[in-house]
């Protein structure tokens, strides 16, 4: 029985628990990029700010190891310890479901989303510190896979309320979208949160979960049509495809033709070239 409702693509892999190498190696940086973010912020007030998180400022004076170090940066300990906490409860199952190399990928995909998200939303005056991107990431393709699950039984067990996993990344767009209205100058991280969702909701479908997009769905229609098209006879295609195209070129002229329907013709031609 399969979670997704899919079929599984060729990048899927089978669940099975493997060690959590990449989990653990990236908590391990995000805690150690913090503690060297705690002494040189002391050493000199503003560095962090000024030279290491994502600005547009920063961009322009060609400081592109911004969109390094800005992956690892936190606003503050409470910060650091809410997404810590996230990221290792949810990520030990998205890392057992995608592997080792795919979630990784999953986490740099979110943070640099994150970015990017960053830098077309928010002013030239804010200064991202992204870490939350690789973080929203791997929540939204938890939820993603296991759409039903109930997290808060995972996260906050002793809270009596219980939330699907769909539903808190519903509430954390939401969340995401309200600050990034109301909070936008400053040092923020909020701005990373709907890049990283974006990004992990794409990722998780790139590789066979959840439920397709409308975009996904208009791709298989048109799919399913041309493969109809090609087992039609030659006689089939001319009633039911060709002849109302003439038809209205007869009444209206071939300019009435629409771009889908000069493909039509194009498309017939192909064919009787190919049966002939």
């Amino acid at each position: 029985m399969r979670l997704s409702r899919r079929k599984p693509s060729s990048l899927t892999r089978r669940w099975s628990e493997r060690q959590r190498v990449v989990l653990l190696v990236l908590v391990g940086t995000n805690i150690a990029a913090f503690v060297a973010q705690f002494f040189l912020e002391a050493y000199q007030l503003g560095i962090v700010r000024d030279f290491l998180g994502l600005s547009d400022r920063g961009i322009h004076d060609a400081y592109a190891w911004q969109f390094i170090t800005a992956m690892f940066l936190h606003a503050g300990p409470w910060h650091l310890a809410g997404d810590m906490l996230v990221l290792y409860l949810l990520g030990r199952d998205v890392e057992s479901i995608l592997g080792q190399r795919h979630f990784l990928y999953l986490y740099l995909a979110g943070v640099v989303g994150g970015e990017m998200g960053h830098l077309f939303l928010m002013p030239t005056d804010s200064v991202l510190l992204a870490s939350s991107g690789g973080v929203a990431a791997v929540l939204v393709a938890y939820a993603t896979i296991l759409p039903d699950l109930e997290l808060t039984s995972i996260l906050f067990s002793i809270f009596p309320l219980r939330l699907k996993a769909k539903h808190v990344v519903y509430a954390v767009v939401i969340v995401g979208i309200v600050l990034l209205i109301m909070s936008r100058t400053g040092v923020v991280i909020h701005s990373a949160f709907l890049g990283g969702c974006a990004a992990g909701w794409l990722y998780a479908h790139l590789l066979g979960f959840g439920r397709p997009s409308f975009l996904q769905r208009v791709v298989r229609q048109r799919r399913v049509e041309a493969e109809r098209l090609d087992r039609m006879s030659a006689e089939q295609f001319i009633i039911e495809k060709i002849d109302p195209l003439l038809d209205k070129i007869s009444s209206n002229g071939i300019d009435s033709l629409t771009r889908g329907e000069r493909h039509m013709l194009a498309r017939a031609r192909e064919k009787f070239t190919r049966q002939s």
